[in-house]
């Protein structure tokens, strides 16, 4: 792909991923094209329609999900800083929140599902690594930090959004609730939620991916 139309895929792609977080994946597509600053016919002859978009989008932060994850683990040779790292890293792609407000439209084939196993064996890595060094919980599992990144993340209703306004606190309260992972944290260990789990739940069939 050229250099051009690749960077008007991104602004495509980037603008439709903060739409449909304020607005809902039934958010208007002309909306898309203005907060992206292309015209409607480059949107459209890349995405004929919104479930292609909408695939695209979910692919595209699933693989930059697993792309986070393994920079994560290969930049920091502290394995529970490194999960740290990716956490925070994901949150400033939105993907918590994104994915999962997008997947509720989606029919999954084997495309989103090879993506997402990807995205899995990536994060569930950072958190074998965290375990073994005895810097993670035992009972933390994929889908209780998925599901931790998805309730901070999300974006705040009404007025309290103008909290938000740099960005910097959802990776605050991101960091309050890591320290609740670490190993010498304390307190009554529970069953890890794996991610298979959080999938079933939201009624995305697929491959299931082990803990």
């Amino acid at each position: 792909m050229r250099a051009d139309a690749e960077r008007s895929r991104r602004r495509i792609l980037d603008a439709a991923c903060e739409v449909f977080l304020e607005r809902g994946p039934d958010a208007p597509l002309d909306a898309v094209v203005r907060r992206a600053g292309v015209g409607p016919g480059t949107l459209y002859r890349r995405f004929p329609d919104r479930e292609a978009l909408v695939r695209a989008l979910v692919t595209d932060l699933l693989t930059r999900l697993a792309g986070a994850a393994e920079e994560a683990g290969r930049v920091e040779p502290d394995p529970y800083l490194a999960l740290r790292r990716f956490v925070h890293a994901a949150a400033d792609l939105r993907m918590g929140a994104a994915i999962v407000v997008l997947l509720e439209h989606l029919v999954v084939d084997e495309e989103l599902v090879t993506a997402r196993r990807g995205a899995v064996v990536a994060v569930e890595e950072l958190l074998r690594a965290a375990r073994e060094a005895g810097r993670l919980r035992a009972d933390v599992g994929m889908g209780d930090l998925v599901l931790l990144c998805v309730r901070v993340s999300r974006p705040l209703p009404g007025a309290l959004a103008a909290l938000e306004a740099d960005g910097s606190l959802v990776h605050r309260h991101l960091d309050l609730a890591l320290d609740g992972l670490a190993r010498d944290a304390g307190g009554p260990l529970g069953r890890p939620l794996g991610f298979e789990e959080v999938i079933a739940a939201a009624g995305r069939p697929g491959e299931q991916v082990g803990e």
